[in-house]
């Protein structure tokens, strides 16, 4: 394998979903109205929450980076897709691949940490809500947030440095609609134990850790609203946290079906229907999940519609 084989690949081209024209007119149409409600969703999202003081307290504000992390690695992945689907050539430049899936890897990264620490949130919330205010003050959440960004950072630097040192001497075609780990092990002709096995500790490590918050936050949680006695108390405390469960099931199921199913059972086909479920799918449903039956969501956007009527 000679160095000049490694060097000499200036770009990849993403194979996309198929060839056949009726599929991909169904396809664009599809993924496009997942993208446009996906955008204002989580665009409105954000704009409710810093503009509405009801909704300046710790749960909104991790809600608001929720769907910043959603609104970012869809944006860094759907638009390219759309525009592949009908695009003769359909080349991404190797540097445009690595940032690709850079960015697309430090927020998907941040969802996984963020929706732990906002089942800690929840718990600090229902266990001892006197002290809530102190616990997760402004100060604690900003912290906590930039922790969450930087391990999110990190991880995507070492995968991102590992995949793309890797050598591809042969074709240059991925199967696939964006730069993945999964297809690019496969196109390139180096030893890939080391990524895999960082790819098995390391974000393995992170859903680990990250699942393990979630189950023992609610673990208290269920502890602490048992201990309610008002019957309208228990429903609204495990109203508010069955949203924030369903985002997590759904999302940390999506992930750890692509990545940690046993390789024997992989399909390139399978894995560009997973993949597109966390980077379209799951960014257009975390805004409707948490806003459609949420009281304080519900109440700011009529004040907001009133405000923009008069």
């Amino acid at each position: 394998m000679g160095t000049e084989n490694c060097s000499s690949l200036s770009e990849f081209i993403l194979l996309g979903f198929t060839e056949n024209t009726k599929k991909k007119v169904t396809l664009f149409t599809t993924f496009l109205l997942l993208y446009l409600i996906n955008l204002p969703a989580n665009l409105g999202m954000i704009l409710l929450i810093r503009m509405d003081p009801q909704l300046h307290t710790p749960m909104y504000f991790f809600l608001s980076h929720l769907s910043f992390c959603d609104l970012c690695y869809s944006t860094a992945i759907g638009p390219k897709m759309l525009v592949d689907l009908f695009a003769m050539n359909k080349s991404i430049p190797f540097y445009g691949c690595a940032l690709q899936f850079f960015v697309s890897c430090v927020f998907s990264d941040s969802e996984c940490l963020l929706l732990a620490v906002m089942a800690y949130d929840r718990y600090k919330a229902i266990s001892n809500p006197l002290l809530y205010a102190v616990s997760m003050s402004s100060r604690v959440c900003s912290l906590l947030m930039a922790g969450v960004y930087l391990v999110g950072m990190a991880d995507a630097l070492i995968h991102t440095t590992l995949a793309f040192r890797l050598c591809f001497c042969g074709s240059n075609e991925i199967n696939h609609f964006f730069c993945d780990v999964p297809p690019l092990l496969l196109l390139s002709c180096s030893d890939t134990q080391v990524n895999e096995l960082v790819i098995f500790m390391v974000f393995g490590f992170i859903e680990l850790s990250t699942i393990s918050g979630v189950l023992v936050s609610y673990c208290y949680i269920i502890l602490s609203v048992l201990k309610i006695h008002s019957v309208e108390g228990r429903f609204i405390a495990f109203s508010t946290c069955s949203f924030h469960l369903t985002a997590v099931a759904i999302f940390q199921g999506t992930l750890l079906f692509t990545y940690f199913r046993p390789s024997s059972s992989y399909s390139l086909d399978q894995d560009k229907m997973t993949s597109l479920f966390y980077t379209l799918v799951i960014p257009m449903l975390n805004p409707l999940i948490y806003s459609l039956r949420n009281k304080d969501v519900k109440e700011a956007l009529e004040k907001l519609k009133t405000k923009l009527y008069f």
